[in-house]
């Protein structure tokens, strides 16, 4: 799901660069990795466990930002009995990790990869996650390859996943896909992203699921100092991640059929929190009859308007509460939904970079194969929800921490200026603390004043503060 994307580009200078090292040490974030993890990684690199199946025959492609090589998917599109095939190729950790050995205790210790607006700390080793277990182009590589049958408006029919031997034949990303597609240059399997993606947004709409386009935030790095811009999404962007959660919902029906798996779940949204994001839409001017639904409002939305953008950026709070549910033996738990996919899902489709994908790939392989998990996969489940939640607080504090970091950088040079801003927190017990939703640029910042503020309400501010090294953004009423 969604996150507060935010990069730098260009060089950044030295106080941001400074104080987002700073908090990597704060953080404890590694550096590197521990010199027999490595040792680890070149020996599994060269000798990865190989599948029996070979679908080299496939001609895989993948859809990523243009730098990118920490490749987890690859598909293959075609029509099939009048409707569709997906084929998607997930790259398979498991052929290069040996539970219990060094890799796969390091894995467990560190959980997902940390995005930092200036580099990234891995979950694996370059050498497999950006090398050897990498759905590169031109190299062949194990793989856990979902077939899944869709009828012609999108629907699943059948579903079949395997480990086999893959080669992808391109490297695409999200601008070159889509010019393709509105050109009407891209060949079938291409091409078929936007249809395919098209029904099974459809079907979104009508299961009653959400899929937020969240900008991403750039700051540009300019003459020493910051500008903000956005970059919303494509509708690539939104159709490869279709290809996504169908294969997330096709892996939650298998592991539920089989008795034994690990959900992504996520809880109804509270009436406090909708009504909340019904105030910050009120203070942005964005319409919100009560006859609308806030799913049909975010399709109405257009992210590349700055009013609209920072609204979905809020909207990401509704999000809070989604966790790992595990379940065995066939007791199934009280919740098997994620309430922005209307379904159940999981995390399956990014095993280079979230732990948990690992063991539902697995299985799922156990489900399809009628067969029981291995005893290493079982062992872990107890402990893996556990696990992730912390990976999960580690990286919203790395977030948290760096868009305060990179807004102060913005706004460093711009102490003493009136703001026009919407108050969308205050504190219970101190009602005149609170946080502020700047319009343009969409920065959040801390807000103090002499009297109780108003929820929900507009209300011009003065920029108090901004030091990425020293502290966070600050306001006061002006």
């Amino acid at each position: 799901m969604p996150r507060r994307h935010i990069r730098v580009k260009g060089a950044p200078e030295a106080p941001l660069r400074a104080a987002l090292a700073a908090l990597r040490a704060d953080l404890h974030a590694p550096e590197t990795f521990p010199p027999e993890v490595l040792a680890e990684a070149e020996g599994v690199a060269r000798f990865p466990a190989v599948p029996g199946h070979d679908a080299t025959d496939i001609p895989f492609f993948t859809v990523d930002p243009p730098t990118a090589n920490d490749l987890d998917q690859a598909m293959h599109l075609s029509r099939h009995d009048g409707g569709f095939r997906v084929r998607y190729a997930i790259a398979d950790v498991a052929a290069f990790v040996v539970p219990g050995g060094a890799l796969d205790s390091e894995a467990h210790h560190r959980v997902n990869t940390l995005y930092f607006p200036d580099e990234k700390v891995p979950l694996h080793p370059a050498v497999l996650s950006e090398g050897a277990a990498s759905l590169l182009p031109g190299r062949t590589c194990p793989a856990v390859l979902w077939t899944i049958d869709l009828d012609g408006e999108g629907r699943t029919l059948t579903t079949d996943v395997r480990r086999a031997l893959v080669r992808s034949r391109a490297k695409l990303d999200y601008a070159g896909v889509q010019q393709r597609i509105d050109e009407g240059t891209a060949e079938e399997p291409v091409a078929l992203l936007r249809e395919i993606g098209e029904a099974r947004e459809r079907l979104e709409v009508e299961r009653g699921g959400i899929s937020l386009n969240v900008p991403e935030q750039e700051i540009v790095e300019y003459d020493h100092t910051y500008e903000l811009s956005y970059r919303a999404p494509l509708p690539a962007d939104a159709w490869n991640a279709q290809i996504s959660l169908l294969t997330g919902m096709a892996a939650a029906d298998l592991m539920l059929a089989h008795g034994t798996g690990v959900l992504r779940t996520l809880p109804t949204a509270p009436d406090g929190a909708v009504a909340r994001l019904r105030r910050t839409a009120h203070a942005l001017r964005i319409e919100w009859p009560h006859h609308v639904s806030y799913a049909a409002l975010i399709r109405s939305l257009n992210p590349r308007r700055p009013r609209h953008a920072a609204f979905l950026q809020e909207c990401t709070s509704l999000l809070r509460g989604a966790g790992y549910t595990v379940f065995r033996d066939g007791v199934l738990p009280a919740n098997t939904t994620h309430a922005a996919v209307a379904a159940s899902y999981a995390h399956c489709t990014a095993p280079l970079r979230r732990l948990a994908d690992r063991y539902a790939s697995e299985l799922c392989l156990a489900a399809a194969a009628g067969e029981a998990p291995s005893d290493w996969v079982l062992m872990a489940l107890d402990t893996l929800p556990k696990q992730m939640a912390e990976g999960a607080r580690r990286a919203g504090t790395v977030e948290r921490e760096c868009v305060d970091i990179v807004e102060a950088a913005l706004l460093k040079d711009r102490v003493g200026e009136v703001f026009d801003g919407c108050v969308v927190e205050v504190e219970e017990r101190r009602p005149t603390v609170g946080k502020v939703l700047l319009q343009q640029p969409a920065v959040i910042g801390r807000i103090e004043a002499g009297a109780p503020l108003p929820l929900g309400e507009r209300l011009p501010v003065r920029l108090t503060e901004a030091d990425p090294g020293t502290t966070k953004v600050r306001f006061a009423p002006a």
